[in-house]
């Protein structure tokens, strides 16, 4: 089994609402073809956080009862990308500052989730953010070096421009909020594949000087300078495809890493 812990499909009202929704948004920006830009991929940054925290408020039952069985998994990502498309479609045909207008409103929902989140852990007496912001910056921080190092050593890479950046950023986070919750808070991993990496890292005899996680923070920044130089060729020959491609793979470390973070910050 590859899938974490806790997936499953919300009832099928929501379900069906769910594929009804996405497929109407999935037609509607297939037919209208707007720009993908590099500033358009930074844009989907907070949308990204929106969707990872909106799980968080179902995990811990902070969610309203109406909305809570969208926020499961996979659920919380497709009603969040559902949300961010229509939104994306409605500001492009305004044709303002649209990645601009586009990441205001992105801003707005996943400040609000967080402040929904903050205020439960602060309720419960277990708002405890001091190491999350520990593997904010260190994650974050060494996302940017391992970019800038990869730029260097191949400099074709710059290619992927601002959404190659995120793509290594975003798994970064993710590694390194991971391997301090597991060593540091006492987290356990859902995702079986992670998982085994996390065991075999307990074998090791570094394990007890450099805890568990660390070869899993390891192919977490492997895969992600891995892909994003594979990919610098597509933004290169294929911009939209490229950046589509990336601000995906950027996504599937943002989420997991920025849930982690809020996760960890408000459960003590």
């Amino acid at each position: 089994m590859v899938l974490p812990a806790g997936f499953a499909l919300p009832p099928l009202p929501y379900l069906l609402a769910l594929l009804l929704a996405g497929g109407a948004v999935a037609v509607a920006l297939w037919r209208r073809d707007p720009a993908v830009s590099d500033r358009l991929v930074l844009a989907l940054v907070p949308w990204m956080l929106a969707g990872a925290w909106l799980h968080v408020l179902h995990v811990v039952g902070a969610a309203p009862e109406a909305i809570d069985p969208l926020l499961g998994t996979p659920a919380a990502y497709l009603t969040t990308a559902i949300l961010a498309g229509a939104v994306w479609l409605a500001v492009d045909a305004g044709e303002i500052a649209t990645e601009r207008a586009f990441a205001a409103a992105g801003a707005a929902v996943a400040a609000l989730v967080l402040a929904v989140g903050v205020q439960w852990g602060l309720d419960e007496g277990t708002f405890a953010p001091a190491w999350p912001v520990v593997a904010a910056v260190l994650g974050v921080g060494v996302g940017i070096a391992v970019w800038l190092g990869l730029r260097r050593a191949y400099p074709g890479v710059g290619d992927a421009g601002a959404a190659g950046a995120l793509a290594i950023v975003a798994h970064s986070l993710d590694g390194i909020s991971t391997a301090i919750g597991i060593d540091l808070l006492g987290a356990t991993e859902r995702t079986p594949l992670s998982r085994a990496v996390i065991e075999f890292g307990a074998t090791l005899p570094t394990a007890e000087l450099l805890g568990t996680a660390w070869p899993f923070v390891l192919v977490k920044l492997a895969l992600g300078a891995g892909i994003t130089a594979l990919l610098a060729e597509s933004v290169r020959e294929a911009p939209r495809q490229g950046r589509l491609l990336l601000a995906f793979v950027a996504a599937v470390g943002l989420g997991p890493g920025a849930h982690n973070l809020l996760l960890f910050s408000i459960m003590g």
